[in-house]
């Protein structure tokens, strides 16, 4: 039986044109993030469901435009490590700070790599603190105009192929993220590295140099991962590398940190690498390449009624 190019399908669950879907209808059987679309000739054609990229953005990534640098070459205003000892609680603040500004635009590319096939967008992003944000996927042309908007905790998707917005609830922030090695809390940061973990300083790092800090989630808190351990440099103001360990505490991933750049004085890195641990041949990169702090971003840009009308 042909399907109506009016109609859609996410993992099988058929909808009609001319409504805003809330993501909650469609059920646990979401756990990809993309999605077919038929057109008269019962021909599948892929299109993606972007759920958030905020975690990142939201905070505002600095990326700068005068080169790479070595994180431990550049002097700090502010020393972490006096006398070999490391101020461990103003070292896990300022990690959670470390990207964040009032407003920001910014151009950021992800790359999705598997055995047989790799896939990369390029987005633009608008941000006004860590409540509101919008990105826009610009490149490839079979993408460009799919949207995500976040305001407070709530998200939604606009799929330009189809003219429809779906809103995302919060209880999927640990599905897959456009079918990345990313889940949609590392992108939206709704945990809190102080809030939600005990923390330690294990002590000196040799492979790679630096500082090792383990983080342990609280008893009550619900999450993917029972700890993970963070590699900060020498000077403890630039993360290195991360290892996840699931609720069994089986290391499930790994991050690691890169192409650290210059801008407004501050040291970032521009590359994040994220490798599964149970998926040879697969990762995730998310590079930054471009971002304006603190722009004037009108209200309005954060409002479903742009959302659907600028694309």
């Amino acid at each position: 039986m042909k399907k109506s190019a009016e109609e859609y399908r996410i993992s099988g669950v058929l909808f009609v044109r001319k409504s805003v879907l809330p993501a909650e209808k469609i059920g646990r059987q979401i756990k990809e993030d993309i999605t077919m679309k038929y057109d008269g000739n019962n021909r599948p054609i892929r299109y993606l469901v972007v759920t958030a990229l905020f975690g990142a953005l939201i905070t505002g990534y600095a990326l700068g435009q005068h080169g790479t640098v070595d994180p431990n070459d550049l002097p700090s205003d502010h020393p972490f490590v006096k006398d070999g000892q490391v101020d461990i609680d103003a070292v896990v603040k300022y990690f959670e700070d470390l990207y964040r500004s009032e407003s920001s635009i910014s151009v950021a590319k992800l790359t999705v790599s598997k055995p047989r096939r790799n896939r990369t967008l390029e987005m633009k992003i608008w941000t006004q603190g860590e409540k509101k944000a919008l990105i826009v996927i610009r490149n490839p042309a079979r993408e460009k105009g799919t949207a995500t908007l976040k305001v407070d905790k709530n998200l939604w998707n606009y799929l330009p192929r189809i003219k429809r917005t779906i809103r995302i609830p919060p209880s999927m922030m640990l599905t897959s993220w456009m079918g990345s090695d990313f889940t949609n809390d590392d992108l939206v940061k709704e945990s809190s590295f102080s809030k939600d973990y005990n923390y330690e300083l294990v002590g000196p790092s040799e492979e790679p140099k630096g500082w090792l800090v383990r983080f342990t989630a609280k008893p009550d808190i619900v999450g993917l991962w029972n700890r993970f351990e963070l590699i900060l440099s020498e000077d403890a103001r630039i993360p290195i590398e991360a290892r996840y360990y699931d609720r069994k505490d089986r290391l499930a991933r790994m991050m690691h940190w890169s192409d650290v750049k210059v801008f407004d004085n501050k040291r970032i890195p521009s590359r994040m690498t994220l490798i599964p641990a149970d998926k040879e041949g697969h990762k995730t990169e998310m590079v930054y390449l471009d971002i304006d702090f603190d722009v004037k971003v009108p209200d309005e840009t954060f409002s479903l009624s742009n959302l659907e009308q600028r694309r």
